[in-house]
């Protein structure tokens, strides 16, 4: 129930400014009976003035509510002034989040009042709300993207050169995608009794679209060399394959292949724009084989008319094919480690057993590189 409250003389000085203030604003006096309300209070609460003036606030908030209103409110007197987020009880029995700010005064008699003033931020905790909800979804699909690229990158995984023993050829492999998958592959396998092909294949870019091409072009690789066409044949065919079926600018890719009869002692090596290969025996300066053709995917005429180089080899040789992720970093001054700074390691690493060289090659470029790796990286290295 309401009761009569006279309004203070200072009060009706200032009521027609309180009256243009965009927030709701409330008066209460030392006993916390309300003594002023404005008509911006008026709209947002659903209560009239008379409804106010007069009205406990234990008649407007429940308990615990008036419990707390009354703690910031001696904290108020104590301090001078306040400023936190509530809610202002509506007539309708709904709830408005607020900002109440508040602050003490004293008329020339010495009695003390607080001013308090409502600002509605119902809007705000309604984007809060929408954020919260969007925010949710969000990590839900991020949770379902996760699951789709561990299954993604398990797949990928199984696509990743194997190493093997293969008559008198020894073949070490390494794979790691900078991100959870990405867009190098390699490939070793013996497709028929006489012939061992080895093979890395360097798909531009990183991530999900550089896996899905980077998978579709080891499917179609794999048709070709199941039909025992030769490395030339096959490239051109990549090449087609590639600009009729995706036909994107955006990627591009480059291969080093090589096909080693059952004797270990014959190697036909093919590249396509792909950093040089390199056969290497007990520390000797390693011989480049560089590609011949250009990199796939872009220009019809990329694979020339001589695509392959043929080698022979001699017990103990060692081949080492690679991708970017190997010669493209960069130490703490910027500068590149390349193809003559992998070629150092070659020529050191040669000089370790086989089964160790691999991990040597692996060592040497992290200690060379200046932070973690920015690059799929695809390491094949093969002993006769």
């Amino acid at each position: 129930m309401s009761v009569e409250v006279e309004q203070p003389d200072w009060l009706l000085q200032i009521e027609g400014i309180l009256e243009s203030l965009n927030e709701g604003v409330l008066i209460t006096d030392e006993c916390q009976a309300i003594v002023f309300a404005n008509s911006n209070l008026e709209e947002m609460s659903g209560r009239s003035r008379e409804e106010f003036v007069g009205l406990d606030i234990y008649n407007v908030y429940t308990k615990d509510e008036a419990d707390f209103i009354n703690e910031q409110r001696e904290r108020n007197f104590r301090e001078g002034k306040n400023r936190f987020e509530f809610v202002l009880p509506c007539k309708d029995g709904s709830r408005l989040p607020v900002i109440i700010s508040a602050r003490a005064v004293e008329d020339p008699e010495g009695r003390r009042y607080s001013i308090v003033t409502f600002t509605d931020i119902s809007d705000v905790k309604r984007v809060e709300q929408e954020l919260r909800t969007a925010n949710r979804e969000l990590e839900e699909r991020y949770q379902e993207i996760q699951e789709d690229l561990t299954l993604a990158a398990r797949v990928q995984q199984s696509l990743a050169p194997k190493s093997i023993v293969w008559g008198g050829v020894d073949v070490e492999t390494f794979y790691h995608p900078v991100r959870t998958i990405g867009g190098d592959f390699g490939l070793v396998s013996a497709l028929d009794e006489d012939h061992l092909n080895l093979l890395v294949c360097d798909v531009s870019g990183h991530g999900i679209g550089s896996a899905l091409v980077a998978n579709r072009i080891y499917t179609e690789m794999m048709t070709q060399l199941r039909s025992g066409a030769g490395l030339d044949v096959m490239l051109r065919h990549l090449n087609r394959f590639v600009m009729h079926n995706i036909g994107s600018s955006v990627f591009f890719f480059t291969v080093a292949a090589a096909r080693i009869d059952r004797g270990g002692r014959r190697m036909v090596f093919a590249g396509a724009g792909h950093p040089p290969g390199m056969i290497v025996r007990d520390g000797e300066e390693p011989r480049l084989l560089e590609s011949r053709s250009m990199v796939l995917g872009a220009l019809p005429e990329a694979v020339g008319p001589e695509v392959t180089l043929d080698v022979d080899l001699q017990h103990g040789d060692r081949v080492v094919l690679y991708t970017d992720g190997i010669t493209d970093v960069f130490d703490s001054n910027g500068n590149m480690l390349g193809v003559e700074g992998v070629q150092k390691f070659v020529r050191e690493t040669s000089l370790l057993p086989f089964h160790q060289m691999k991990q040597g090659i692996l060592d040497r470029v992290a200690e060379w590189r200046d932070g973690p790796p920015t690059d799929d990286v695809s390491l094949v290295l093969m002993q006769v």
